[in-house]
C-alpha cells in the first residue's frame, strides 16, 4: 500500500520518477507473492495428508522434496535478502530468511510426527523419525542454510536424532530374554523349587528345563527381530553402522554372559544344539544384516 501511494504521489510527467517507482512497485509485488508462496508452502507441508507410509522406515519422499525446496531458496538468497531488506518489516534480512526457513522446517517436522503414527511397531516409528531428521540435518550441514540457521539449530536436531536412536534401541532390544535376565536380579526365575546357588553354571539349583525354555525364547525373539529389521532401511551408511554397533553393545555382552554362565548346563544334556542355536559370533554376523531393506524371502548371508 505504501508503494502504491508513493506511485500515485509521483509527478506524472516525471519519467524518471515513474520508472523508479514502477520498479519499486514491481519489487514490492514480487515480495508479496514470495511471502504468500512461503506461507502456502509451509501450510501445504504441515497439512500434507499422504497416507502412503514408507514400509521400511526410510527417508520419506516429502523429506527430500522439502529439503530440495529449501536448497532452491538458498540458490536465490541474495535476491531474497535484497527484497526483505528493502520492503521487509524492518528486521535484518538474514533473520527474516532464517525465520521463513525455520517455519518450513518446523511444519515439516510436525508432518513427520503425524506420519510416524502410522506405524504399529514403536521401534519402527523411532527408526523412521531418526532417518528423516538425520537426512534433514545432514542436508542443512552441507548447504548454505547452516550459516543462516546456526550451529545451535544443527546441534539441537542432532540430539533429536540421537534420542530416537536410543528410543529405538530401548523399544526393540532391551526386553530380549538374556539381556533382560542379566540386567535384573541374577538368574531370577531359573532356579528350581529346591533353590540353591546358581554360581558356576553347573549348580543343581538351576533348572535345566527352564534354561532350555530361556534359550528357545531368545532364539525365537532374535529370529523374529532379525527377519523384521533386516527389511527395514537406514540409507545413510555411517548412521546404519553406528546403529548396528548400538544393538551389538546391548545384545552381545549380555548373550556372552548368559551363554558362559548357563551354556555348559544345557550342553551337558541331550540335543543341546536345539537350544544353543547361536554363538556370539553368529549373532554379530547377523546383526550386520540389519537395516539393509531386504525382501522377506531373501536368504541370510
Amino acid at each position: 500500500m505504501v508503494m502504491i501511494i508513493m506511485w500515485i504521489m509521483c509527478e506524472w510527467n516525471d519519467e524518471d520518477c515513474m520508472k523508479v517507482d514502477e520498479d519499486k512497485l514491481a519489487d514490492y509485488y514480487y515480495l508479496t507473492l514470495l511471502i504468500e508462496t512461503f506461507g502456502d508452502f509451509e501450510e501445504a507441508v504441515e497439512k500434507d495428508a499422504t497416507k502412503t507410509a514408507v514400509l521400511d522406515g526410510t527417508v520419506h519422499p516429502l523429506t527430500s522434496y522439502v529439503i530440495n525446496y529449501v536448497k532452491f531458496l538458498f540458490d536465490y538468497q541474495a535476491t531474497l535478502k535484497q527484497l526483505f531488506s528493502e520492503f521487509g518489516n524492518g528486521d535484518d534480512s538474514n533473520s527474516q530468511l532464517a525465520s521463513v526457513t525455520m517455519r518450513i522446517m518446523q511444519a515439516f517436522q510436525n508432518n513427520l510426527e503425524g506420519k510416524s503414527k502410522q506405524y504399529k511397531d514403536q521401534a519402527l516409528t523411532h527408526l523412521f523419525l531418526m532417518n528423516n531428521i538425520h537426512y534433514m540435518v545432514r542436508s542443512v550441514r552441507r548447504s548454505e542454510a547452516k550459516d543462516l540457521l546456526g550451529d545451535d539449530w544443527v546441534q539441537r536436531h542432532r540430539r533429536v536424532v540421537q534420542q530416537h536412536a536410543n528410543l529405538y534401541k530401548r523399544t526393540a532390544w532391551t526386553k530380549v530374554r538374556p539381556i533382560y535376565i542379566t540386567q535384573t536380579s541374577s538368574a531370577q526365575g531359573l532356579t528350581s523349587s529346591g533353590g540353591g546357588s546358581v554360581e558356576g553354571g553347573n549348580s543343581s539349583g538351576v533348572s535345566r528345563g527352564l534354561l532350555k525354555e530361556r534359550f528357545n525364547m531368545f532364539n525365537m525373539q532374535f529370529d523374529e527381530l532379525h527377519q523384521r529389521q533386516s527389511q527395514w532401511t537406514v540409507p545413510d551408511t555411517e548412521l546404519r553402522e553406528s546403529l548396528r554397533l548400538v544393538v551389538a553393545e546391548v545384545l552381545l555382552p549380555a548373550y556372552r554372559s548368559f551363554l558362559k554362565r548357563f551354556g555348559p548346563l544345557v550342553e551337558s544334556g541331550k540335543n543341546s544344539q536345539r537350544y544353543i542355536k547361536y554363538t556370539a559370533e553368529d549373532l554379530e554376523r547377523l546383526l550386520g544384516e540389519l537395516f539393509e531393506g531386504k525382501s522377506m524371502n531373501e536368504p541370510r548371508r
